[in-house]
């Protein structure tokens, strides 16, 4: 079979025993190692690593400079009763790593048909991505982490081992969820949450500071968790206590704007 005909690189390593079917495409310097299973209306971008025993079905697009690893299913049908063999996508951006036995479906057409991830994420072993989510950039997924369908995680969060998310949770972006943890409600932006169900533990200071976020954004993050989370007032009040800092610090916005807009409610 003519390799640029099926859409193949020249400079793209395709092992023999790899199946890479035909109306694929793969990128320069993209390599996909042996028994590893490329179906049509699969795009690979370049310099990707696939190494052996993958399974990756389309429509799914993925990005340049990601690595997935031995046993990992991307862009399966997704696991929802509902989905009758609609055609729907997966779409990956850029520098992500799969790690072994990762799961990522596709979604379904009761929302956008799309599960997105944005670039530079982390998928530890056995993590699970359901039909419908969106995922923003420089995560980690801890191992035998999972969000449930329908799910939307910010930049820069961290879903400890073992921990799980209700479909249709919203994570607020640096937001830190703890091993095992149970979240059944939206956590808005720059939380720690643990427990089950999980519960805020304070801000994820630490995380914070490594990412460069001024003292004064730190302090004023921290009153307004204080508002809404231990001085017993109403979410309502809360808020309307919080709008002079909303006005001066776009952080203290961002969060109260999470609240403000959340649907399922958040974690207290």
């Amino acid at each position: 079979m003519n390799e640029t005909q099926q859409g193949i690189h020249p400079q793209a390593q395709i092992h023999p025993q790899a199946i890479v079917e035909e109306g694929a495409v793969v990128g320069k310097g993209s390599v996909i190692g042996p028994w590893t299973l490329v179906t049509a209306n699969v795009v690979i971008g370049d310099n990707c690593r696939i190494h052996s025993h993958v399974v990756i079905k389309g429509p799914t697009t993925l990005g340049n400079g990601n690595e997935i690893f031995q046993f990992a299913s991307i862009g399966e049908d997704c696991q929802d009763l509902k989905y009758a063999g609609e055609e729907t996508r997966l779409v990956i951006g850029d520098n992500n790593s799969f790690r072994e036995s990762c799961t990522i479906h596709r979604g379904t057409i009761q929302d956008n048909a799309l599960t997105q991830i944005g670039s530079n994420n982390l998928f530890m072993a056995y993590t699970h991505v359901a039909h419908d989510c969106m995922v923003g950039d420089h995560c980690i997924l801890a191992n035998n982490a999972s969000i449930a369908g329908h799910v939307h995680v910010g930049d820069h969060v961290i879903l400890g081992g073992m921990s799980g998310v209700h479909q249709f949770c919203h994570i607020g972006q640096h937001s830190f969820i703890a091993a095992n943890a149970l979240v059944l409600k939206d956590v808005p932006p720059y939380l720690m949450a643990s427990g089950q169900p999980a519960k805020p533990f304070g801000l994820n200071s630490e995380g914070l500071k490594r990412r460069g976020f001024s003292k004064e954004a730190l302090l004023m993050l921290k009153r307004a968790y204080k508002a809404v989370f231990r001085s017993g007032l109403t979410v309502d009040d809360a808020v309307e206590n919080q709008q002079q800092q909303m006005q001066e610090f776009a952080e203290v916005e961002n969060f109260i704007n999470f609240i403000q807009n959340s649907s399922r409610g958040i974690v207290r």
